[in-house]
């Protein structure tokens, strides 16, 4: 199963966006849409779990919980934007964890992105694929599980077509 991961899309639609996450079973997005169509055209490609980012207000995003569940295969994954420090999460996410007991995290918020496992725990942060900020790449990512394997592999969107970012990451979980 793979999932399309994408976060702080800041209003932009890129077009890199579609064929990179054609024949994933759902995407995911960890907030901060700001403009409503995306979320139309994410959902055109696979089904869409969304959160609410800092940036997303207004009527058009009053539906979107803070906080998401995604049971994807054996794995459990909870989505939330801004998680805060992996060793330190902010509310609500710090009272989930014990709770539900994700075996992933996807977050975004920071615009860095980057995946690392702490305490079992794998955490994804699919960067930035809205507008350039800081020296930071705009990319997104995709979520390859199999059992309790789980492989995330980023890819920049600058350029004509979407490119892999770096080696994929790969966690037993």
């Amino acid at each position: 199963m793979t999932l399309g991961l994408v976060s702080d899309t800041h209003g932009l639609v890129d077009a890199k966006l579609l064929p990179l996450f054609r024949g994933c079973a759902r995407v995911v997005h960890a907030g901060d849409v700001v403009k409503p169509d995306i979320l139309d055209l994410l959902a055109d490609v696979a089904p869409l779990t969304v959160v609410r980012g800092n940036n997303d207000h207004g009527p058009a995003f009053a539906h979107l919980p803070e906080t998401a569940l995604v049971e994807a295969g054996a794995l459990r994954i909870l989505v939330v934007h801004d998680l805060g420090p992996r060793e330190r999460p902010k509310p609500p996410a710090r009272a989930l964890l014990p709770r539900e007991r994700p075996e992933i995290v996807i977050h975004g918020h920071s615009h860095h992105p980057g995946a690392a496992v702490v305490d079992g725990r794998l955490y994804v942060n699919p960067g930035s694929a809205g507008p350039r900020r800081f020296r930071l790449p705009r990319c997104a990512a995709l979520l390859s599980i199999r059992g309790r394997r789980a492989e995330v592999t980023f890819y920049d969107l600058e350029g004509d077509a979407a490119h892999r970012h770096g080696d994929p990451f790969v966690a037993t979980l």
